[in-house]
């Protein structure tokens, strides 16, 4: 064999080799870069890598075609016709008792008529996200905590304060937005009386094990749109002239609006929903 033959057929077999590797790449699963990379650092202390394509996606919400209204995965717990998904609880010796009377729904609201107790979910919750609104009589009687006075209390114990709060004098942390008795809000964007206001609430349900408390609560609240707390941590259950403290209680408990002396207050369009941690398994 001659040198240019030997030189012609490497030539034929190298550019059959390319040829073949070629068509081995192509025909196997090339990764996708917009779905994600593999060859990405591990985030810390994951099991997922930047940009991972296994990581779990996000469930799809679809959210509400108006401002305020529900999204596709929330609780309705009032749409302005009935309160069958509440009970109320009696006072005195009836405290317990589930009566089904006393708060009056008219013209997509209801309201607090008589002292007929709290009103409470026949569900219950514990980390969530609220949204209710809430207002006070155009007609202004009473003054301080006299006045449009009433509470949302998540677990029927940890309170953000209602409170007609224009051109009225109360002690800070008493006032429309606060923890009640434990923080006042960052600020108060009160609107007039017979207004309605909006909370946007998020809660994260303290933790225990047996009598030890190992995370407390917290919440994060809008007030008209507007931060009143920040992921600010709760000293414990609501409690009158006196410092919080927790106990022991169920993972989960009844949202609860507040009959405070029969001060009448109006509520409407109140949604609740449940919230997980990230990376949920996809359904």
């Amino acid at each position: 064999m001659t040198r240019k033959e030997f030189l012609l057929m490497s030539t034929a077999a190298a550019a059959g080799g390319a040829a073949l590797a070629n068509a081995q790449q192509t025909s196997a699963p090339q990764p996708n870069p917009d779905l994600g990379f593999k060859d990405t650092p591990m985030e810390p202390g994951m099991p997922w890598h930047v940009h991972d394509p296994d990581r779990p996606h996000p469930k799809v919400v679809t959210p509400a075609a108006t401002l305020g209204g529900a999204p596709s995965d929330a609780i309705v717990l009032f749409d302005g016709k009935d309160l069958s998904k509440w009970y109320h609880r009696g006072r005195g010796a009836n405290r317990d008792a589930q009566v089904n009377a006393g708060w009056k729904v008219e013209n997509g609201c209801f309201e607090i008529t008589r002292g007929f107790g709290d009103l409470l979910t026949r569900e219950k919750f514990g980390d969530i996200q609220l949204h209710v609104e809430w207002a006070s009589p155009a007609a202004v009687t009473g003054t301080s905590q006299g006045r449009g006075n009433s509470g949302v209390l998540v677990m029927a114990r940890y309170e953000i304060q209602v409170l007609d709060m224009w051109d009225n004098p109360t002690y800070a942390d008493g006032g429309a937005g606060a923890i009640y008795g434990q923080w006042p809000p960052l600020v108060t964007p009160a609107r007039r009386p017979g207004e309605w206001n909006t909370y946007d609430i998020v809660f994260e349900a303290p933790q225990f094990e047996g009598e030890k408390l190992v995370k407390p609560a917290f919440f994060t609240v809008f007030y008209n749109g507007v931060l009143a707390h920040n992921r600010k941590e709760s000293m414990g259950p609501m409690v009158y002239r006196q410092v919080a403290h927790y106990t022991p209680h169920p993972a989960e408990d009844s949202l609860m609006l507040q009959d405070h002396n029969s001060n009448p207050v109006r509520y409407r369009n109140i949604w609740i929903r449940r919230l997980a941690g990230y990376d949920r398994p996809e359904k």
